[in-house]
């Protein structure tokens, strides 16, 4: 009797979207889930549809878009046709990522998997999952498509009535899908992991990318706070550390292995435990580690401490950005009390001792919450100026089962409840006369000027 192939398809689906830009963003959740699938026998083929370096760019004689020399960057992109419900949005829109020419090329080159694992991002992207799994039906009709991911956990009865997908997996996939494949397939899994311990999983599978710029890593999953606008609890419903010692011996062999000079922590709350931040930042200095490390997900002001601030100046932290979301004392409190004005200026002040030079701290500031106004963004603007900060706008987008869910669906002039495309920062998804789409160009002018 022969053995059993153990072939899996893994992808990272199309971005449909008015913008969209690599600030170091890999498909982490599904590079565990390939990386520990491995682990368990499993071959995988993989297809990152956002990937600037894939081959099949190159047989198309396409060139890969313009990147920065830290590897920040723009995908391929073409321009397509607005979905009927952003046809009032007065903007171009694109769908990023690989020609589908070059996708159904790629789908081409595999044999039928077993079965195919689609991960998804933000909820208003799901149309590139539609159109991922249309493709994978029309190449692999007999295989079952399994969808994980953002949209799938925050979206799931629109996830299951319209992405095509024959399998939806909410929240944390690693367990769910090993059952999932031993139901399709017979073959039981021999590597479980323990998800109250993220040190039995394995690393992201990074080598499946035949060329790889940078490297994402996690040194926890979800937090503590219980912001009312954010998606943490949902995707993440506990606060979890790994040990400070593995995850700088994880980068030590990405920077060897890869040759990779740029490092991005995609924590929630990197610096909350601030033992584990000491432990982590003495860990990457005294391993010699040579890259640039950064924080683009936003640091907690109030964890920037005076020792925390000289460590990260001190091991290579290019890219610092702090939430503050808002100055406003009320809001602050009414949203999470994760920050408050004075935290705030005592980390930048920290930040400024240990090096950091006005310009190379960023602050996000959220612009279009429910009933917010204009006013309230505007004070924000200046105060992080002031503090020698430089903003960055923030548009909120309104998320399914968050505190500020239903406020968003009542107050905005979009049908949220039933449309995702319309949960899109973009189009300004609660915009009123206190705020309009005209003030936040006029924001975005202000946030731009430099003192």
């Amino acid at each position: 009797m022969g053995r059993k192939r153990k072939d899996l398809l893994l992808i990272n689906p199309w971005v449909y979207d008015f913008a969209a830009y690599d600030l170091w963003a890999k498909p982490l959740g599904l590079l565990y889930l390939a990386a520990l699938l491995e682990n368990n026998g499993w071959t995988i083929h993989y297809i990152d549809c956002l990937d600037v370096h894939h081959p099949a760019l190159k047989t198309l004689s396409i060139k890969e878009p313009k990147r920065r020399p830290d590897h920040r960057g723009h995908f391929y992109r073409e321009e397509v046709d607005k979905p009927s419900p952003l046809q009032g949005i007065p903007r171009r829109f694109y769908r990023f990522g690989l020609p589908p020419e070059a996708f159904r090329e790629a789908l081409r080159s595999f044999s039928a998997p077993q079965a195919i694992l689609i991960t998804s991002g933000m909820t208003y992207w799901y149309r590139g999952v539609q159109d991922v799994i249309t493709a994978v039906k029309e190449a692999f009709p007999k295989v079952p498509a399994i969808l994980g991911g953002n949209y799938a956990t925050l979206c799931t009865e629109h996830a299951e009535g319209n992405s095509g997908a024959d399998f939806i997996c909410r929240g944390w996939g690693e367990i769910q899908v090993l059952e999932l494949l031993e139901g399709l397939t017979g073959i039981a899994p021999s590597a479980l992991p323990d998800l109250n311990n993220l040190d039995t999983l394995p690393s992201p599978a990074y080598g499946l990318y035949p060329h790889i710029d940078y490297c994402c890593c996690l040194t926890s999953r979800g937090c503590p706070f219980q912001c009312t606008y954010c998606a943490s609890p949902l995707l993440n419903p506990r606060f979890i550390k790994r040990s400070p010692a593995q995850v700088v011996e994880e980068i030590a062999r990405w920077v060897v292995e890869y040759g990779v000079e740029d490092i991005a922590f995609y924590d929630d709350a990197l610096l909350i435990d601030h033992q584990f931040a000491i432990a982590l930042l003495q860990g990457i200095g005294v391993s010699g580690i040579k890259a640039r490390f950064h924080a683009p997900n936003g640091l907690h002001s109030r964890e920037v401490t005076d020792e925390v601030a000289h460590l990260m100046h001190q091991v290579g932290f290019a890219t610092v950005r702090l939430g503050l979301e808002t100055s406003s004392h009320e809001r602050q409190l009414a949203t999470g009390g994760k920050v408050n004005n004075e935290e705030f200026q005592l980390a930048m002040q920290n930040l400024q001792r240990a090096g950091y030079v006005p310009g190379e701290i960023g602050t996000y500031i959220l612009a279009g919450l429910p009933g917010q106004e204009r006013e309230e963004v505007e004070e924000t603007i200046r105060f992080v100026q002031a503090c020698g900060a430089r903003p960055y706008l923030a548009e909120y987008s309104p998320i399914p089962g968050t505190s500020l869910w239903e406020a968003a669906v009542q107050c905005s002039p979009f049908d949220l409840a039933h449309e995702p495309l319309l949960h899109n920062n973009t189009i300004l998804p609660c915009q009123w006369e206190g705020l309009t789409r005209a003030d936040l160009q006029a924001l975005k002018a202000m946030a731009r000027i430099t003192e």
